[in-house]
């Protein structure tokens, strides 16, 4: 297999040149309207016709498609004080995230993350573990399997529920449904929003939906502060908005409620989002792979026992844990991460790049990559095996790397983890009848175009320690 080197390279290309790329016409807006149109299946035809390194001249910018893991991680990694996050794209997600961690750059970003950072360390989320069995016993109790259970929805409420116990010490409850509508209506809408220089003011009779949206999931937010500072302060429980209150009372000139407010809605939007995709991802390939699901049942079983999975089960699960890598292969959550652009003139794998080019990086096509990961588009959780062959750094990011990899990644793969055993202790998933495999649909993160429904069955331990489907039992 081919190695993906992160080491620098010199410059080898003179000042002024750009890598090939398609043609731009006279402004280069028609490749904005083709991206517009289906921007995975544009990256993907560029990056057949053009390589890892692909020039799209959009008037007035210039920008940079880049897809080899030793480039990205060159521009991650080596080049970090040199990027920030594309204007437009922050303009965007701060409009319900204000100026929180995701939005913030250079000193403010990095006094928030180091003082954030000790909550998603991964001894705290140890911790969590057990917030987040609970939430998912409690909700598969109510699941009402079937032949068309709606799996995505009931994983995306659990995950809403997750994220607001280890924040607020609550509960989602009947708002689920209504928050995750929200949510979707978000993003959808900053997906569209992306294509265009600016947004229309949000006092425009059109965009009622869109003023609706904010008021729902602020109100959401508000509702659970104004509650917490109502109680004495001895009587806080032990959770994420206990903490940023904390700094709040402490140094009110740096941490002001509204910024509280702002972690709380990053951390409840990213918090639940790209898990409940994933595990969605997940769920489907479960159905469409029944020998691998059983690998990972009889594993679950071994390890258990029955018993509610704790920290310490965790890293035992490993083949678990191939089957979630190699859907977050397959599917990425967040498949392209938020555009950068450069502050200064900068070198990138021999090319030198002026001051404010912008860079796209489409994680999906480093994933799909038959040189890292042969016969990309099958399912074969073996390639994360100890002993797989090695993966060159760079070519599986489901979290981004660098500085700004994702605050959240060990909490997401604990949640995770521990919502796909007892899962598979509770119950199968099969496809229905004819059923296909969904269309993926980008609205910033990747989620089935129809919401996902699958074929639910109970599953109960037999007398010699196994599972047996309980359809086949009784």
């Amino acid at each position: 297999m081919p190695s993906a080197s992160s080491d620098p390279v010199p410059a080898a290309h003179p000042p002024g040149a750009w890598p090939p790329g398609p043609p731009s016409g006279l402004t280069g807006w028609g490749l904005l309207v083709h991206m517009a149109r289906g921007l995975p299946a544009a990256l993907t035809g560029w990056r057949q016709a053009y390589g890892d390194l692909v020039h799209l001249r959009m008037w007035p910018e210039h920008q940079l498609v880049v897809s080899d893991p030793a480039l990205v991680r060159e521009l991650l990694v080596s080049h970090h004080g040199a990027i920030v996050r594309w204007e437009r794209g922050i303009e965007i997600f701060s409009y319900l995230q204000g100026n929180s961690v995701l939005i913030a750059e250079q000193e403010p970003w990095a006094a928030k993350r180091q003082a954030l950072q000790p909550a998603f360390a991964p001894k705290s989320v140890k911790g969590f573990v057990a917030t987040i069995a609970a939430a998912a016993g409690s909700a598969m109790e109510r699941w009402q399997p079937g032949a068309a259970m709606p799996i995505e929805s009931e994983l995306t409420s659990l995950a809403m529920d997750v994220i607001m116990r280890m924040m607020f010490s609550g509960e989602i409850g009947g708002e689920a449904r209504e928050m995750e509508a929200a949510v979707h209506q978000a993003l959808v809408t900053g997906n569209a929003e992306m294509f265009w220089p600016a947004s229309a003011p949000d006092w425009l009779p059109w965009k009622r939906h869109k003023r609706r949206v904010r008021g729902l999931l602020a109100g959401l937010i508000e509702r659970q502060i104004g509650a917490r500072l109502a109680m004495p302060q001895d009587d806080w429980p032990l959770d994420l908005l206990s903490r940023l209150l904390e700094l709040h009372r402490a140094d009110a000139a740096a941490w002001p409620l509204a910024a509280v407010r702002d972690e709380c809605m990053t951390a409840f939007l990213a918090g639940h989002e790209t898990t409940a995709a994933s595990l969605s991802w997940w769920a489907w390939c479960m159905a469409s792979h029944p020998e691998a699901q059983e690998k990972a049942r009889q594993e679950v079983e071994a390890v258990l026992e029955g018993r509610i999975p704790d920290g310490e089960a965790l890293p035992r699960l490993g083949y678990l844990a191939q089957t979630l890598n190699e859907t977050m292969r397959l599917y990425p959550a967040a498949p392209i991460l938020m555009s950068r652009r450069a502050t200064r003139a900068l070198t990138l794998g021999g090319w030198q790049i002026p001051a404010r080019t912008m860079f796209m990086i489409p994680v999906f096509l480093m994933h799909q990559d038959a040189r890292w990961f042969p016969e990309p588009q099958a399912f074969r959780p073996e390639r994360f095996a100890l002993d797989a062959p090695p993966i060159p750094r760079g070519a599986f990011m489901p979290f981004g790397t660098g500085p700004r990899v994702c605050l959240g990644q060990h909490l997401a793969l604990a949640e995770m983890t521990v919502i796909a055993a007892m899962l598979l202790q509770r119950f199968a998933l099969a496809k229905g009848e004819g059923q296909r495999e969904p269309e993926a649909v980008l609205n910033i993160s990747l989620r089935p175009k129809v919401p996902l429904k699958l074929v639910v069955r109970r599953v109960v331990r037999a007398t010699n320690g196994g599972c047996a489907d309980r359809a086949f039992k009784t």
